[in-house]
């Protein structure tokens, strides 16, 4: 069975047009430089790794009093000698349109349009125990068969997931009745849940 994603949680709608809109025009200057992949690299770095190492920066990049002539200063000095052109550009492009607090949302919504380029397509796994690595890479051969799609795949745990498996595919979630495939990855998942809850061998992520 499949149903929209948004059954599942609520999704801003208008933000999220805005970082395709963005995020589309970044990952089409970059292909014309040639360094796609390069500049939605740097620029998800900076989202993930820098700047939540200076909330003092990410608070004024989200900031409306800050004027984008003070953001524009901050952005060439964190990315002197650091970022390609192509990647200062954009964010300066962010900061004169106020749009520099979602650049997060932005570099989310690039990767998924260049993942689609590329022919393959982002897929959340949600399972109520932790997966070993063998065990994530089984579940991904497994749906990628059943879906006859190349997935980029990432795994959360949800221990209210009592059926064993959900898959979440760019706006569609699919649950184990998808195919036979993933039925019986489900299956398999659900057995080995019961069996956690019998013998109290259970490790939630903290």
């Amino acid at each position: 069975m499949k149903r929209p994603a948004t059954d599942t949680k609520h999704v801003d709608i208008a933000a999220d047009r805005v970082a395709k809109t963005y995020a589309q025009a970044i990952v089409e200057a970059a292909e014309a430089a040639g360094c796609r992949r390069e500049v939605i690299a740097e620029l998800g770095a900076l989202a993930r790794e820098v700047m939540p190492r200076v909330p003092e920066a990410a608070a004024v990049f989200a900031s409306p009093k800050v004027p984008p002539e003070e953001k524009a200063r901050i952005i060439d000095r964190l990315a002197q000698g650091r970022l390609r052109e192509t990647s200062v550009n954009s964010l300066h492009v962010l900061a004169r349109h106020g749009r520099l607090g979602m650049l997060g949302a932005v570099v989310d919504a690039a990767e998924r349009l260049a993942d689609a380029r590329e022919g393959r397509r982002q897929a959340t796994f949600t399972t109520a125990l932790p997966l070993d690595a063998a065990e994530q890479a089984r579940i991904v051969a497994d749906t990628e068969r059943a879906l006859s799609a190349t997935l980029v795949p990432s795994f959360t745990v949800d221990p209210a997931i009592i059926g064993g498996l959900v898959v979440r595919v760019g706006d569609t979630i699919y649950d184990q009745s998808v195919a036979t495939a993933l039925s019986r990855i489900g299956g398999r998942l659900h057995e080995r849940n019961i069996h956690a809850i019998q013998n109290g061998e259970y490790s939630w992520p903290t």
